[in-house]
């Protein structure tokens, strides 16, 4: 009887691990697996990181350097307000209330950010980096008392993006008011990030992360043809921790945070983040927003605007814009989870994701179990790590290999600072 059950499964088994095999080797000899590149550096007061596979012929990682570097360069020659000769300077430096010609790239930002600020209520201002300074944020002083309600009265005479008119056909800005000044810090390096994708997409490549200072465009997969595993930071204000890992493909990714860059003063917190509507730091409660969109200079920009907003009128904005948002709100000592209707189940996929992985695993000892069962030999231990390796690690914003393990020592959020 015995004989006759192995003589029954054997044909079945081998028939079962030929297929397996040639399912292998005709993915190694027919599709060659491209190669990973990685590249480094820093720009706009920050790092970026870039990922991406490509045939070993195709866009070499010196030429993506060459011409990635020379991309950021410009947009610091256009956008920067640390260099006093870039376009957005002279634009701020400039008194005249006539028509200005400018850049197509610094028009387009401009553009952006005004639509955004609108749809935003005002949230998002672009003219608002003169209160900034104010409260001590910029690069010159820290108070020691808050300022006085006449001097934010004053300041805010001469702050609002309704105070700019942008002409499309030259194109060319207006300022309503000769002391209007422009900061593009929580919207460039989202474009910048853009142009670097757009750059990718031009060479023909169909695989890649860009990360800049945690402004992210992801397109295709990662090393293990899953999608891109991108880690968000816990809200602490000391030490780093890992919150959750989002799985993206073809989508772009930006969270904003108010945790790392404030003062204290008489035992009350203010943050960097000031709201344009009063002048004064956010107080309501949120910590984080991560936002997906479909470009990282809309992520970047909306992150910014709904966390000012708060949780409870972003969450109506996200709604009526259709964005996909995530907000850590402190709710009396507690960190609690708010999403938009468009944001993915990012829970249930991860775990249909590690059901996979586990039954594929599983499935492949059993096979080489048996085998080692017909043909009188040990069977074959399996080994931990495995769903590491199956694409269950991160990509960005996260050190080690496993997402269920890290601390996260690189954060995805961004503090929105000048360059």
């Amino acid at each position: 009887m015995k004989t006759a059950r192995h003589g029954f499964l054997r044909p079945i088994l081998i028939g079962m691990v030929a297929l397996l095999v040639i399912a292998l080797l005709a993915r190694a000899f027919l599709s060659p697996s491209p190669t990973l590149s990685q590249l480094h550096g820093y720009t706009m007061g920050t790092q970026y990181s870039i990922k991406y596979r490509h045939p070993e012929a195709l866009f070499s990682p010196e030429q993506a350097q060459k011409q990635i570097d020379s991309i950021l360069d410009t947009i610091n020659r256009t956008m920067s307000t640390y260099d006093q000769e870039s376009e957005l300077s002279r634009l701020n430096q400039a008194t005249s209330t006539d028509w200005i010609p400018i850049s197509d790239a610094l028009f387009t930002v401009l553009q952006a950010a005004l639509t955004i600020g609108e749809q935003s209520a005002g949230r998002f201002d672009i003219t608002v980096g003169p209160l900034v300074n104010l409260w001590g944020f910029g690069p010159e002083f820290q108070p020691e008392e808050i300022p006085a309600a006449d001097a934010i009265a004053a300041i805010r005479q001469r702050t609002g993006q309704a105070m700019l008119e942008l002409d499309q056909e030259i194109p060319a800005v207006r300022k309503a008011h000769p002391d209007i000044y422009i900061d593009l810090s929580a919207i460039a390096k989202g474009y910048a990030v853009d142009q670097i994708a757009a750059l990718f997409d031009s060479q023909g490549i169909d695989h890649y992360l860009v990360d800049i200072g945690g402004e992210i465009h992801t397109r295709g997969t990662n090393a293990q043809n899953n999608s891109w595993q991108v880690g968000i930071e816990k809200p602490l204000q000391h030490g780093r921790s890992l919150h959750r890992v989002l799985p993206l493909k073809n989508t772009a990714l930006a969270t904003s945070g108010d945790y790392r860059n404030f003062f204290e003063l008489d035992g009350r917190r203010y943050s960097h983040l000031i709201d344009p509507t009063t002048g004064w730091p956010v107080e309501n409660g949120a910590t984080s927003v991560t936002v997906l969109a479909e470009s990282s200079m809309l992520a970047d920009a909306w992150a910014t605007a709904l966390l000012v907003s708060g949780h409870e009128r972003g969450l109506r904005i996200a709604e009526q814009q259709g964005l996909a948002v995530l907000y850590l709100v402190n709710q009396n000592g507690t960190l609690k989870e708010y999403t938009s209707s468009h944001f993915p189940d990012t829970h249930h996929s991860r775990f249909s994701q590690i059901f996979l992985a586990t039954f594929l695993v599983m499935g492949l000892a059993l096979i080489a179990m048996a085998i080692g069962v017909l043909n009188g030999r040990q069977p074959i231990a399996g080994s931990c790590g495995g769903l590491g390796r199956l694409g269950l690690g991160c990509d960005a914003g996260c050190s080690r290999p496993c997402a269920s393990r890290h601390t996260g020592t690189q954060r995805a959020a961004k503090l929105d600072n000048k360059f």
